[in-house]
């Protein structure tokens, strides 16, 4: 097993993975500014929808990345209905993928670990990648373990993203769209967690979060 400790390769890679997914909801913010300028008061509404909507998804990405992978998602008043209202802010703007889970009903009375909050913002994240055309993502909590159910049509994992989370992988090998399980793993062990996936089949990937 590959030694844990982060090197500039991921850190690099995950700097390009945040890059690359910021890049185009800023664009079109710049779009719709540049069009606004040329145009003026022809612009019309279509130029302040554009950069109402780009800027809430750029917006979304941001507060999703700072809980996943900054300081804010070990804060202890970060609960888990925050991570649904954040992680439904980021999906919403594509519309293909639906949560369908209540957050208060599935933590109630629930005394979360520091740091969970952080991986199961990761963790949903992971379960949206599973998902190409879309579906819903359910969560479930019983006995101490956590699992993020993602189910669609052809859901299913990404390649090596198993061995990725479980920290298997030398970071020479890995690519933005492995940096994420990668870092994620690193972060679980960091706060006493194992983030495996339990199933993945017929159209549906299962997550487990538990102690380590």
């Amino acid at each position: 097993m590959h030694n844990t400790m982060i090197d500039a390769t991921v850190l690099e890679l995950l700097a390009s993975r945040i890059c690359h997914d910021l890049i185009s909801p800023v664009g079109a913010v710049n779009n719709g500014v540049e069009f606004l300028e040329d145009m003026g008061a022809d612009a019309g509404d279509e130029a302040i929808a554009l950069i109402s909507m780009s800027a809430q998804a750029a917006a979304a990405r941001l507060q999703v990345f700072r809980l996943a992978y900054g300081a804010g998602g070990r804060d202890p008043n970060i609960k888990p209905w925050d991570i649904h209202k954040t992680f439904d802010n980021l999906i919403t703007a594509d519309g293909k993928i639906k949560q369908n889970w209540d957050a208060r009903a599935v933590f109630a009375d629930v005394e979360l670990p520091e740091g969970f909050c952080k991986i199961l913002t990761a963790t949903l994240m992971l379960a949206a990648e599973c998902m190409p055309k879309g579906g819903a993502i359910g969560v479930t909590h019983e006995n101490g373990e956590t699992r993020v159910i993602a189910g669609g049509p052809d859901a299913a994992p990404r390649a090596q993203v198993k061995e990725a989370l479980a920290v298997e992988l030398d970071p020479a090998d890995l690519d933005p769209r492995l940096v994420h399980p990668f870092a994620t793993g690193i972060l679980g062990r960091q706060y006493g967690l194992d983030i495996t996936i339990e199933k993945a089949g017929d159209s549906m990937v299962t997550f487990l979060i538990k102690r380590a």
